[in-house]
């Protein structure tokens, strides 16, 4: 953790060298400034947690410098006064200062004082970008916005969870939003400047996973430092090497883990959110991963909703989209047509909200050639190649094409698809829920 700075400003070169003693005694940084207008100076490159300043200086005095500092920067202003100086101080106060100490002071009055000066600092900096990480939330491509009960219910369940510090499993589809619940509920808890550190399991080597996490003798900076009094967000979980489970696993527990080649233990201390498709509850019944590991990880669970589930909330986010990109590209936002929203009501959208804004986008950009639909906006989507990120992403890709074709050779007879694919017809059944497939549409395509 960062040492608080902590700004002194005074002409007085006994009194600075005193209070520089006393405050890196105390474990502080220490900044100096011999009068007021250095003072300001040095607000704007030094950015400290709190001021003591004198009240009396020549050129600037205290009382004025606490008055621009209040219009620089909220820095909390701790005046050091003589006894005749106390109406000034209580004055002072009135117009922003913090507190004052009297000369001369009680040295563990002064450090309580700080103490709280600084814990006001960060309660002020923690709150300002709460305030802009919300704004930016509202602005994201965020899956959060709509008015279906799933996502209502989403939305609920992310501010309940979120001022708790215990570990998140984010189950979801691809293109469903997981990292951006995942970073909702780190800028929504009780740290939010802290560290908010994403780790894709997928697309680390298996061979270089712990020395990407746990970092190496050489090189210590490892994820998990990275994150440490913050959060660490661990994407396509399924994906993680089985070898590595069980170090993840007492890193958490125990909160201390090695490096690798160091035999020195580390300590660490922060909360761990997680994100995978429903599988991998599946996958820790089996081989693939550790079930212990699964139950350190899903203290708490947030099920995200597939778009073609959320009804209307796909017409809400499309329209969202559309405004926001052709506000982004300087074109005219275009009007949905009965047979647009009858395109995106009845596609089953594999690939969630990643794919509608895709899809927005297209439709967008259209407008430059004069036009265009939905429903040709979704053809070309579906017709472009793709390379999925994950290996599970591209066995459900196969899976669904290959069902898809199957459905339409046969005429929708489902024994017959069964038979043709070499599984039961509850397999079948099964593949087609969770890959989202729709028959009907199949078969009238």
């Amino acid at each position: 953790m960062n040492k608080s700075r902590i700004l002194i400003v005074d002409d007085d070169r006994e009194m600075r060298a005193s209070l520089t003693h006393l405050l890196e005694s105390a474990g502080y940084d220490v900044l100096i400034a011999q009068d007021g207008r250095h003072g300001l100076d040095v607000v704007r490159s030094g950015k400290p947690d709190a001021i003591l300043s004198d009240v009396r200086m020549p050129g600037m005095d205290g009382l004025e410098f606490q008055l621009k500092v209040r219009d620089t920067c909220p820095v909390p202003v701790i005046l050091i006064t003589a006894h005749g100086d106390i109406p000034m101080a209580v004055a002072a106060l009135q117009d922003g200062a913090y507190s004052f100490v009297e000369k001369p002071f009680e040295p563990r009055r002064l450090l309580g004082i700080l103490k709280n000066a600084v814990k006001m600092k960060q309660l002020m900096d923690n709150t300002a970008l709460l305030k802009d990480r919300l704004a930016e939330l509202t602005d994201l491509e965020r899956i959060l916005i709509g008015n279906s009960p799933q996502i209502v219910a989403v939305r609920d369940t992310i501010f309940d969870f979120a001022a708790s510090k215990a570990s998140v499993l984010i189950l979801g589809e691809t293109g469903s939003g997981k990292e951006l619940v995942a970073r909702a509920l780190h800028d929504l808890g009780e740290t939010p400047s802290a560290h908010f550190v994403a780790v894709n399991c997928a697309a680390i080597p298996p061979e270089r996973f712990e020395e990407t996490v746990f970092g190496t003798r050489d090189n210590p900076d490892g994820l998990m430092s990275g994150a440490n009094g913050g959060t660490l967000f661990l994407d396509e979980l399924g994906s993680m090497p089985f070898d590595s489970q069980s170090k993840l696993l007492r890193a958490i527990e125990t909160k201390r883990y090695q490096r690798i080649g160091d035999a020195q233990m580390q300590s660490v201390d922060l909360r761990v959110i997680s994100a995978a498709t429903e599988d991998i509850l599946s996958d820790a019944e089996g081989p693939g991963f550790r079930e212990d590991l699964l139950f350190r990880l899903n203290t708490l669970v947030i099920t995200l909703p597939n778009l073609s589930d959320r009804g209307e909330d796909v017409l809400l986010l499309f329209r969202h989209y559309m405004a926001r990109l052709s506000q982004l590209y300087e074109l005219p936002t275009p009007e949905l047509t009965p047979d647009d929203i009858a395109a995106l009501m009845s596609y089953h959208w594999p690939g969630n909200v990643r794919e509608l804004q895709n899809v927005a986008e297209r439709r967008v950009l259209a407008e430059r050639r004069g036009g265009g639909s939905v429903r040709r906006a979704i053809a070309l989507q579906s017709s472009q190649p793709s390379v999925p990120d994950t290996l599970r992403e591209a066995v459900a890709a196969f899976e669904r094409e290959l069902i898809g074709r199957a459905i339409k050779e046969e005429g929708g007879r489902m024994d017959d698809v069964a038979a043709l694919l070499g599984i039961g017809r509850r397999t079948l059944n099964e593949k087609i829920v969770k890959l989202g497939l729709d028959k009907d549409a199949l078969l009238s395509g």
